[in-house]
């Protein structure tokens, strides 16, 4: 009966909310999460002592960002979704497509530029090495939406309907190394859409949109796919533990219901943030040529004008 080798959960009351929100740390995660908030929060230090500002909505975002992955994997949702298709889901959801949105839109690329120490002359320190991996061939490829779009779908499909989830979810560390990809996944995917740090490949505005609904079908697809399903689909999750007090296929239309509403809520923050970039960027080459025309006293105008009187007096 206990394939998946968590002896441990054989005996878990009924999930509910309460219970799922209890603490329960991996350390692995708990580790990460509080070295990513102090390291940004050093960062943020270094600048204001400079004299330098950094908005308050990036840290806002950040923070969120990082106590979102805190919540899905250092509270007893952990536990849940080692037996439980439908809580696991949740935390899949959670960790590649809100987590990274809200961890890009605090920009920690952008503020680890501008906290390390610039090396001295000939020398590389770790500024140097950073700008050199987003420089990278690396980078390029796997921030390309030949290579984004597919691993997405992938780690959806190659992942629940074959056995290497199982084979995954049997070890602590295949369970780990399983949520970080989600996590780097989702940071790879959102990154050349919005986030606001730089990287290699930063399309325009109307391909970031096409690239983010490219891969929501798949998606919604894969969720329609679970709740459809007549058996249970993942090895893992065939037997829940009586305990539970569920049903695995019921279950697993839940899981289903959670992927599928879930491809929504991403792509509409993702729009929000996208719309309001864009508006910016508009405003700010409008300040600029206006700030050009004043400059300048208008040259473009005058010359526009001279071009059309130009024109005309030719078409007599």
């Amino acid at each position: 009966m206990d394939h998946s080798g968590h002896g441990m959960n054989m005996d878990m009351p009924p999930f509910t909310l309460g219970r799922g929100l209890q603490f329960s740390a991996d350390p692995f995660f708990l580790i990460g999460c509080v070295l990513g908030i102090g390291l940004y929060g050093y960062a943020v230090l270094r600048l204001r002592r400079r004299g330098d500002d950094w908005p308050v909505g990036r840290i806002v975002f950040f923070v969120v960002g990082v106590l979102s992955i805190a919540l899905m994997m250092c509270t007893k949702l952990n536990d849940y979704g080692m037996v439980m298709f439908s809580v696991h889901m949740v935390q899949h959801m959670v960790i590649s497509m809100l987590s990274p949105i809200l961890l890009l839109l605090g920009a920690p690329v952008t503020l680890a530029l501008r906290a390390l120490p610039v090396a001295g002359r000939g020398r590389t320190g770790p500024r140097e090495l950073l700008l050199k991996l987003l420089h990278s061939r690396y980078m390029r490829i796997i921030t390309h939406p030949a290579f984004t779009i597919p691993i997405f779908i992938a780690s959806l499909y190659g992942l629940y309907f074959t056995p290497l989830f199982d084979f995954l979810m049997g070890s602590k560390t295949g369970h780990i190394a399983m949520m970080v990809h989600f996590l780097a996944v989702g940071l790879v995917f959102f990154w050349p859409i919005m986030g606001v740090d730089p990287g290699p490949h930063r399309p325009g505005y109307v391909m970031r949109m096409l690239e983010l609904f490219a891969g929501m079908p798949f998606h919604a697809f894969f969720g329609i796919a679970l709740m459809m399903a007549t058996t249970p689909m993942v090895g893992t999750y065939k037997h829940p533990p009586a305990s539970l007090g569920i049903d695995a296929l019921s279950d697993q239309g839940w899981a289903g219901g959670i992927a599928w509403a879930f491809s929504e809520i991403p792509s509409v923050l993702v729009l929000i943030a996208l719309v309001f970039q864009w508006y910016r960027s508009e405003q700010r080459t409008a300040k600029r040529s206006d700030r050009r025309a004043d400059r300048d006293g208008d040259q473009e105008l005058k010359a526009y004008n001279a071009y059309l009187a130009s024109l005309q007096a030719r078409g007599q």
